[in-house]
């Protein structure tokens, strides 16, 4: 399968993914008590989109040709798509006009050394930065302590850099040290399946999916969803190995470097005045008396 007819498969089962999410009650419409399968009916999402039932059976088998963006606006509010599912119906749309090329590995571009000072001036907050396909590329040494069931874990990517997805499905540990670890599971594909949108002839990133839907039945239920995520916070429970249950809040943040490959900055730190605040500042100040772990090299150094 090229990376057109991919495109099309990924509009296709997004859609129809969609559609059985929206109820008639929900959508305004009668609902009535013969229905084969959940959902909107084609020609109910043809209705609220204003095009015909035709031209919507088309567009969900994934002929995306000649689709203006005003009409695919038009279908994400039919189908009452959130921020970032609208966002991931128009990046597939693009992929799928993109002219055919020969997919091309995407290279990570080095870290600046005064986003790395950014991260090791944080001693009170866990920082680091990933890439789409969830690798850890650079981190400070409170990252390294907060996360270490991940750093000391064998699901690391090519170059040996950690990557979240590999330990979330593929190490038995992440289960324990993730106290919700399904929520974390199925945001962690929702973000894969995003980048699968806005760059679906990166190689790396299809291997990767390839690898987690071969090994793991968990990860291939999730994946079969179509459920995507793009902006990332919240809150975090975490079942550290030294300093017990850690509720940790979290925000990212796109970092603009230049090149084709997405990074976010994300830094984890507790609620002031709480147990968690207090266990944080014991893990780093000693963090801060272990020797220096160096951070993971950067192969594009």
């Amino acid at each position: 399968m090229d990376q057109h007819d991919g495109s099309r498969a990924d509009i296709r089962d997004f859609l129809i993914s969609r559609r059985a999410k929206i109820t008639p009650e929900l959508a305004g419409l009668p609902g009535g008590s013969r229905r084969r399968v959940p959902g909107l009916r084609r020609e109910e999402v043809a209705v609220l989109a204003g095009v015909s039932t035709e031209w919507y059976t088309r567009l969900e088998k994934g002929h995306i040709g000649g689709v203006s963006e005003d009409v695919l606006a038009a279908v994400a509010q039919a189908l009452q798509l959130d921020e970032d599912e609208r966002t991931h119906l128009f990046d597939l749309a693009r992929a799928a006009r993109a002219p055919r090329r020969r997919p091309q590995r995407r290279k990570d571009v080095p870290v600046p050394p005064r986003v790395q000072w950014l991260l090791d001036s944080a001693t009170l907050s866990a920082g680091f930065i990933r890439n789409g396909r969830l690798d850890v590329i650079a981190h400070n040494a409170l990252a390294r302590s907060v996360h270490a069931p991940l750093f000391d874990s064998n699901s690391t990517d090519r170059h040996g850099r950690p990557n979240f997805a590999r330990f979330h499905f593929l190490d038995p540990a992440a289960a324990d040290f993730f106290v919700d670890w399904e929520a974390g599971a199925r945001i962690t594909v929702a973000l894969l399946r995003a980048e699968t949108g806005r760059h679906p002839d990166d190689p790396s990133l299809r291997q990767l999916v390839g690898e987690l839907s071969t090994l793991s039945g968990e990860f291939r239920t999730m994946w079969a969803t179509h459920d995507v995520r793009i902006r990332h916070d919240g809150a975090k429970r975490l079942n550290h190995p030294e300093v017990g249950t850690l509720k940790l809040v979290y925000q990212s943040m796109e970092l603009p470097l230049p090149g084709p490959a997405a990074h976010e900055l994300t830094f984890y730190t507790a609620e002031p005045g709480t147990t968690s605040e207090d266990r944080l500042k014991l893990l780093a100040s000693w963090t801060a008396t272990r020797p220096t772990t160096a951070a993971p090299a950067d192969p594009a150094r």
